[in-house]
């Protein structure tokens, strides 16, 4: 930490002086020289008194900078003795782990300022022997549920006994569940309480985090509706624009005292432009009314295969004008209680889509698979396209989503709404250069 051999050297030559003074006043003081040898002692309690506050001056500066260190005080100023190099290496350490600290305060009120910005009740609980202390509470948690920041778990259980209670019946481990609590002893709202436990340089944490379910479900349908005005406006604008220019031009044209062929010739031009944009605009509107007004499915038994096997009737013309080679792997036979016409709608949908996916690729199949556990049939459209692009993976469920110019992008959005409403659920997912749609519905 400090010039060790330097220090050694400097204390060994005051050593080495003081010995030697010694022995010069002893040999002054045998040969009569007692004035000399007197002198000579007082050069030695000088020199024993300067070592004696050097060596003291040395620890007590050591002393002081390993305290500050181990008490996290770094408040204490060195810099009048920073010139001095014994201390050189001790300083250095200081500084470092001053700033050090200084780094650690700053990402901490960073945190802190993110935690107390995040619309989510959060507190964090730290062990301390068999009690539990409040590590953490985020404003939003102190704000919402009108708790002051107290530092005992036994405070925070007299504020909001519902909470600790289930906390404390698992016993402080992981929790996913729902729980109702009273705000302001008004009506009780519903909150979606997730807990983990973990272990940080042996000092145990326990995080709670309490989400709203009302605001999530407010925030969700918020998106939702931005989402679907985006397209809405998008779609309408596409329309709109194109048909008021054109009307303005007949506006003109009509306006005339005569016409000439080449007038109504572009009189018929766009007459038919606008036919051609009303007919998008109803087709849009209709894509719309399919998706609002999906009636419940009407169930019935029906063999998988079955329902497979029609669906690859309407689409083998498609499939063997493009020479795309379609494998069904389906073995079993099992029976599914489904809306067929619904279910086959959403089959057709996804061989569609793997149709165009196959449009510029060399090797053009399609697998079709099924597999029944855990009392839930599978059924899986693979095919050897380009996949979806990354940058669009979470839009591919929106509706009037598309990448198609002849889309209308309502093919998998009314295909999950209606597996939705089947009790199951659609995903896809890219792999080894395939990409897959997953059925899932429930067995019953």
């Amino acid at each position: 930490m400090f010039k060790t051999f330097q220090t050694y050297k400097l204390l060994f030559i005051r050593l080495i002086l003081i010995v030697a003074t010694i022995e010069l006043s002893i040999y002054f003081f045998k040969n009569g020289f007692v004035f000399t040898g007197v002198f000579g002692l007082f050069i030695v309690f000088l020199m024993i008194r300067e070592m004696f506050f050097y060596v003291r001056n040395f620890v007590l500066i050591y002393n002081k900078t390993i305290s500050s260190i181990l008490q996290d005080d770094f408040s204490s100023d060195f810099s009048k003795h920073k010139f001095n190099t014994n201390y050189s290496d001790l300083f250095l350490l200081y500084d470092t782990l001053k700033s050090k600290q200084n780094e650690q305060i700053s990402k901490d009120i960073i945190y802190r300022s993110i935690l107390n910005n995040i619309e989510t009740g959060i507190i964090i609980l730290q062990k301390q022997d068999n009690d539990w202390n409040i590590f953490l509470m985020n404003d939003y948690f102190s704000t919402h549920f009108n708790v002051p920041k107290v530092s005992k778990w036994k405070y925070l259980k007299n504020q909001l006994p519902s909470l600790c209670e289930i906390i404390e019946e698992d016993n402080f481990q992981e929790i996913k569940t729902s729980i109702e609590i009273s705000i302001n002893e008004q009506n009780n709202q519903t909150f979606v309480l997730q807990a983990s436990r973990t272990e940080i340089f042996e000092q145990d944490y326990f995080i709670v985090l309490l989400d709203s379910i009302q605001n999530v479900v407010e925030k969700k349908e918020k998106e939702a509706w931005a989402n679907l005005m985006k397209v809405i406006s998008h779609e309408l604008l596409n329309s709109i624009t194109p048909i008021r220019s054109i009307c303005q031009n007949l506006q003109d044209l009509v306006e005339q005292d005569s016409m000439s062929d080449e007038d109504l010739e572009d009189v018929k031009n766009s007459v038919t432009t606008m036919l051609r944009r009303s007919d998008h605009l109803q087709k849009f509107v209709e894509g719309y009314r399919k998706l609002a007004m999906l009636p419940s499915p009407k169930k019935e038994k029906i063999e998988l295969q079955h329902l497979i096997d029609t669906c690859l009737q309407v689409m083998n013309p498609l499939f063997k004008e493009k020479n795309i080679e379609v494998i069904n792997n389906i073995a079993f036979k099992r029976f599914i209680n489904v809306d067929s016409q619904q279910i086959e709608q959403v089959l057709i949908n996804l061989l569609t889509n793997s149709f165009h996916a196959l449009k510029d690729t060399l090797q053009k199949q399609i697998l079709i698979s099924a597999e029944a556990k855990e009392n839930r049939i599978f059924i899986k459209i693979t095919d050897t396209g380009n996949g979806i692009e990354k940058e669009i993976e979470n839009k591919i469920f929106l509706p009037f989503f598309t990448t198609r110019p002849e889309g209308a992008g309502i093919g998998l959005t009314l295909s999950k709404n209606i597996i939705e409403a089947h009790g199951g659920y659609i995903s896809h997912k890219n792999e080894d250069g395939k990409t897959t749609f997953e059925i899932s519905l429930i067995e019953d």
